[in-house]
């Protein structure tokens, strides 16, 4: 059964979201897991891209946005996009719960202070938690 992380912030800023995702897609791609991050549309995705070729001087992540011919492609970032691979790790930055998450072994969950993200990530807490997910929920600077 996936296992679900929530991580919430106390910014309200987008900002805050991307960089705590690109930490987290750092720690999956040195632990070599395919993973897809899920964003709410086109600009949201090309702002994570361009994140990640700058987060990090001394890392590299190669990464691709959906959808992509290359199978080896460890991360790929897409919204509407479903992976049709074996992923390990699914990042959500959409304010809507994907449709396709318990394929994944592992989901972690980005909220921030903003009101209406803050109230989707509650009410999808509640739809995982009614239906059994193992739940971890993180509070962050």
């Amino acid at each position: 059964m996936t296992h679900i992380r929530f991580y919430v912030l106390k910014s309200n800023q987008l900002q805050a979201r991307l960089t705590l995702a690109c930490k987290l897609i750092e720690k999956a791609y040195s632990q070599q897991l395919k993973t897809y991050i899920h964003t709410d549309n086109a600009a949201m995705s090309l702002q994570l891209d361009d994140l990640l070729w700058t987060y990090n001087d001394f890392s590299f992540m190669p990464h691709e946005l959906a959808p992509s011919a290359n199978k080896d492609t460890l991360i790929l970032i897409g919204h509407d996009y479903e992976p049709l691979e074996h992923c390990d790790y699914l990042i959500n930055l959409s304010a809507t719960m994907p449709a396709f998450f318990a394929r994944f072994e592992r989901f972690a969950e980005i909220l921030d202070q903003n009101e209406a993200i803050l109230h989707a990530g509650r009410k999808r807490y509640q739809f995982y938690r009614d239906r059994g997910y193992t739940l971890d929920y993180h509070i962050l600077n």
